[in-house]
């Protein structure tokens, strides 16, 4: 498993808790809080503009 560094909690409406991550190599990570050894990864950019595209309404039935 990489070392991951985890950011605190991204909670929508008291659930589905979030968690995004880096590590020294520049990939980016996801996970539902409390399952971090379960993960997506992919390039920071990548899933930055999920993030953003989630918060501008785009893909809001996701959460």
């Amino acid at each position: 498993m990489p070392d991951i560094t985890w950011e605190d909690p991204f909670c929508q409406d008291s659930g589905n808790c979030f968690r995004l991550g880096t590590d020294t190599d520049g990939n980016a990570y996801i996970a539902v809080n409390g399952q971090e050894d379960h993960y997506l990864t992919d390039t920071t950019d990548a899933l930055r503009t999920l993030i953003r595209d989630i918060k501008a309404g785009k893909a809001d039935h996701l959460l």
